[in-house]
C-alpha cells in the first residue's frame, strides 16, 4: 500500500483537487483526433512503401513507381477521408435520431420514460430513496433527460468526432506522412545522382517513419515508448514484405 508522502500519491492528489478537477472536466477534448492522425499516417506509409517495394521489386522504372506511388497518396488518401467522414457522419445522425425519438417517447409517455431510467440506474446499485432522488433530478430537466437516455440505452457517445475534422485529419496524415517512401525517388528524379540506392534510403527512411508514428502513439495510450515503435515498424514492414514478394512473383510478368 502506498505511503501519504509518496510522490505518485502526492501527484495524483494535486490533480485532483476540486479546481483542478472542475478544469479538466470543462476543458475535457471530447473526440479525439490523435485515433484519426495515427489511423492516416501509418495507412499512408504502408499502402505507399507497399506499392515502392512492389514495383521496385518488379524491376520498373523510379518514374513509374513515383507516378503509382503519388496516385495512391491522392486516391486512397481522398478514399480514407471520405470513407472516415461517412462513417463519422453516420454515428452523428444515428445519435441525432436517437435524440428525436427520445423526446418524442417522453413527450408521450414520461412515465414509461421515467421507469427506463430508474432501471437504469436501479442496475447500477442505487435503491430507495437514493433512487428516487436520481430519478427526480434527471427527469426534472429535459436536455439531461435525453443525454442520459442517448448515453446509457443506447450506448452512444455525446462527444463524437467532427466529420469534417477527422477526414481533413485523415487526408493530411495520409499524404503529409504517406509520401515519405517516395522521397528519395522524388530526389533522384529530379536531382539525378543525390540517391545512388532510392530503393534502401526508402528502407531506411519508412522504417524510421513506421517506428516514429509508434511513438507518437504511445504518448496516448499506456505503452512502452520503444515497443509501440517496435509494434509499428513490424506491422508496416509486414505490408512492405508481403507487397515485396508478390512484386517478385510478378517480376516477369512486366
Amino acid at each position: 500500500m502506498a505511503e501519504p508522502n509518496d510522490p505518485d500519491i502526492s501527484a495524483l492528489r494535486a490533480t485532483h483537487t476540486p479546481e483542478a478537477i472542475r478544469h479538466r472536466l470543462k476543458n475535457s477534448p471530447g473526440s479525439s483526433c490523435q485515433r484519426d492522425f495515427i489511423y492516416g499516417a501509418i495507412d499512408g506509409t504502408v499502402t505507399t512503401f507497399a506499392i515502392v517495394s512492389g514495383v521496385a521489386r518488379a524491376g520498373l522504372s523510379s518514374g513509374i513507381v513515383i507516378v503509382l506511388g503519388l496516385a495512391n497518396l491522392v486516391g486512397d488518401g481522398f478514399s480514407m477521408a471520405a470513407g472516415n467522414f461517412l462513417g463519422t457522419r453516420a454515428d452523428q445522425q444515428l445519435c441525432d435520431e436517437a435524440r428525436r425519438m427520445e423526446e418524442e417517447h417522453i413527450s408521450l409517455y414520461p412515465e414509461g420514460e421515467r421507469e427506463e431510467v430508474r432501471q437504469i440506474f436501479q442496475a447500477k446499485g442505487f435503491s430507495g430513496d437514493g433512487l428516487e432522488h436520481v430519478v427526480d433530478t434527471i427527469t426534472a430537466d429535459l436536455s439531461q433527460w435525453v443525454d442520459t437516455m442517448i448515453r446509457e440505452e443506447h450506448g452512444m457517445s455525446l462527444d463524437g468526432p467532427y466529420p469534417f475534422r477527422a477526414a481533413a485529419i485523415t487526408f493530411g496524415a495520409f499524404v503529409c506522412i504517406g509520401v515519405v517512401p517516395l522521397v528519395s525517388f522524388l530526389a533522384q528524379y529530379f536531382v539525378p545522382g543525390s540517391f545512388a540506392h532510392p530503393y534502401v534510403w526508402s528502407i531506411c527512411l519508412t522504417a524510421a517513419v513506421f517506428f516514429a508514428v509508434g511513438v507518437v502513439k504511445a504518448r496516448f495510450v499506456s505503452q512502452a515508448w520503444y515497443w509501440s515503435g517496435l509494434e509499428t515498424l513490424g506491422l508496416g514492414s509486414g505490408a512492405a514484405l508481403l507487397a515485396y514478394v508478390i512484386g517478385s512473383a510478378l517480376r516477369g510478368v512486366v
